[in-house]
């Protein structure tokens, strides 16, 4: 399930991952929120707090991110991902060099330090 991040600035969009992830997760939280934010500002700045693990993303949601990420892809700002898994954490500082923007990989018990890194305006 995603849910949104309340109390963050009005540029960055934030979500919460736990349980199982559907499609419909995606198309419901994700999607229009990301778009939202490009048609007021023209960027995203998103923060991923990642409390499930990758497997429990289903394939329509991975796919639905993957085509969000790419429809969206010169308006990503900074990418936040905050999760225990050393993967993601790992995937996040590697995908740095795949988007135009800045991307960044926390663990769980630095969330405060990724809202403070994700909320600074460049």
């Amino acid at each position: 399930m995603l849910q949104f991040i309340k109390d963050l600035p009005e540029h960055v969009v934030g979500i919460h991952a736990i349980g199982e992830v559907t499609k419909e997760d995606v198309e419901q939280v994700l999607i229009p929120r990301v778009e939202e934010l490009v048609q007021k500002q023209g960027e995203i700045n998103y923060l991923l707090v990642l409390e499930t693990d990758v497997q429990n993303w289903t394939s329509g949601a991975w796919y639905n991110d993957v085509k969000v990420g790419l429809k969206n892809f010169t308006q990503w700002n900074k990418i936040a991902v905050v999760s225990d898994q050393k993967i993601v954490e790992w995937f996040s500082d590697v995908f740095r060099f795949l988007i135009p923007g800045k991307s960044k990989g926390f663990k769980l018990n630095e969330l405060d330090e990724a809202v403070k890194w994700i909320a600074e305006q460049d």
